[in-house]
């Protein structure tokens, strides 16, 4: 990817979407977001996290980038620049997804389960968890007749995500494949989603939705792997869906 722009928003992801996710986490979970099967320890930190960083905007409140707080059913917090449309984009570039697991979760395997899960499988698996999550918002983007491409353009919205606070219920135990998990819940995930335009790199929005993914409508029952990227895909495809069904709404209102 050659265009200076979009060069500037790959260097500028990593720091960004760590040190802001992980304090916005704590105020979406606890001002009117999706509730969450969060463990003890990821409540812990995100709560420690939270007392730390400024009281999150009230709607109609800027935020110090300049966004605005939006009433939104849909999803757990929805920050919009005043004036922004996705009116002018029909295209898009996504940017890796960076994938951060919950505080303590390697431990919980450990303690809970006996699980021995090494940093190198933990990165194998960010980078699996990342690569679903971009086939995922290719896949349905592209179904509504927006395209992918990897260049700047007036037309082309940038999309950086991220998944946070990651917490699988069920890892596959390489030890025993065909090992399961009795649980009411294959895991938990939080959408970290911010739009740019790809010329002037403005933020445009930002998305912060936390979910606890779950085929099981809370009866326990035996978790897999399996069960786990199914039910991680599909809450990847519901965002997918949400940008896809706004990005179609603006181009018909044109």
């Amino acid at each position: 990817m050659n265009n200076p722009t979009m060069r500037r928003l790959f260097a500028f992801w990593i720091t960004a979407a760590t040190l802001m996710g992980l304090v916005l986490v704590a105020s979406c979970t606890s001002n009117g977001g999706t509730a969450t099967a969060a463990p003890a320890a990821a409540h812990a930190t995100a709560a420690s996290s939270n007392t730390a960083s400024p009281a999150p905007a009230s709607p109609g409140a800027a935020t110090s980038d300049g966004l605005v707080l939006v009433k939104n059913t849909e999803l757990g917090r929805v920050y919009v620049r005043p004036g922004a449309t996705l009116k002018p984009y029909t295209k898009f570039a996504i940017l890796n997804c960076m994938v951060s697991f919950a505080p303590n979760w390697r431990e919980d395997m450990q303690t809970n389960f006996s699980l021995q899960i090494t940093q190198e499988q933990v990165q194998q698996t960010e980078a699996a968890i990342a690569a679903e999550f971009k086939d995922v918002f290719v896949t349905q983007l592209e179904q509504g007749g927006f395209p992918m491409v990897t260049t700047a353009a007036p037309d082309v919205l940038v999309l950086r995500p991220a998944l946070i606070n990651v917490y699988i219920t069920a890892p596959q135990n390489l030890a025993d494949p065909d090992s399961a998990t009795f649980s009411s819940t294959t895991g938990q995930l939080t959408l970290f989603l911010e739009l740019y335009d790809s010329v002037t790199s403005k933020l445009l929005a930002r998305v912060i939705d936390p979910e606890s993914v779950s085929a099981t409508d809370g009866t326990f029952m035996w978790q897999s792997r399996a069960g786990n990227i199914t039910a991680g895909r599909d809450a990847m495809t519901r965002w997918a869906d949400i940008l896809r069904q706004r990005m179609e709404a603006a181009r018909s209102a044109q």
